[in-house]
């Protein structure tokens, strides 16, 4: 009985370490936006010291989750879980080396006009930090339901990824001038899209903790894993 009380509170600990990961991964979201937006380059250097405490969050639950596998042999249920997390905190470390990367682009343009009004992009990055918001939630909660949303939402944000390309492309036509910014603001977008499709792994990874099985919620299924 001690054992799998010890078990359970381990379980706990782990429990609230992803969550205190993903408020993080959440805030690297957000802020990497407000830099790009207000062109901050000193949040944008923030962004990648964050990006440390990110990696070291991993590291930790990484190493918890091995302790917890060699030392308590978990049961089936058990071993989802501990499955599940170590999958959670891969994920969510590249959502945090995707914000760093938009930093990095945002610390490159600091000194330049912007080609157009940052509108459907930060609308982007509001549905990425969203969803990984509700991926945790649905962990916490064990909520398929929740789980399911979220992978509705990532059409959502391919359609303005869709949409950005095409705007981009048509101001890279009228003006050669802008190829260089629009690139990047280009690839950007494309960070966030990856932000999304992660977020979407983290809810299929609570599925299959909750069910025991692994699918593919999103419609988009040629998406990188």
């Amino acid at each position: 009985m001690d054992t799998r009380r010890i078990f359970n509170e381990k379980l706990e600990e782990l429990h609230l370490d992803l969550i205190k990961m993903g408020s993080l991964v959440e805030e690297a979201i957000e802020n990497t936006i407000i830099a790009l937006k207000k062109q901050d380059t000193e949040l944008a250097h923030r962004i990648f010291k964050d990006d440390d405490i990110i990696d070291d969050f991993e590291h930790k639950i990484e190493k918890k989750c091995l302790i917890l596998i060699a030392r308590q042999q978990p049961l089936a249920k058990d071993l989802r879980a501990i499955g599940t997390a170590l999958k959670m905190i891969t994920d969510m470390e590249r959502i945090a080396d995707h914000a760093a990367d938009i930093a990095e682009i945002t610390i490159r343009m600091a000194n330049e006009n912007y080609i157009k009004p940052l509108i459907d992009i930060p609308r982007m990055a509001d549905l990425a930090k969203d969803m990984v918001n509700r991926a945790i939630d649905a962990y916490v909660k064990q909520d398929v339901r929740i789980a399911q949303k979220v992978c509705d939402n990532d059409d959502e944000v391919d359609d303005l990824f869709y949409h950005i390309i095409e705007e981009l492309i048509c101001i890279m036509k009228k003006d050669p001038q802008t190829v260089e910014q629009a690139t990047n603001l280009l690839f950007i977008a494309k960070y966030l899209e990856r932000m999304a499709d992660h977020a979407t792994n983290i809810s299929e990874w609570v599925v299959f903790n909750a069910t025991g099985e692994h699918i593919h919620l999103a419609r988009n299924e040629d998406r990188k894993k």
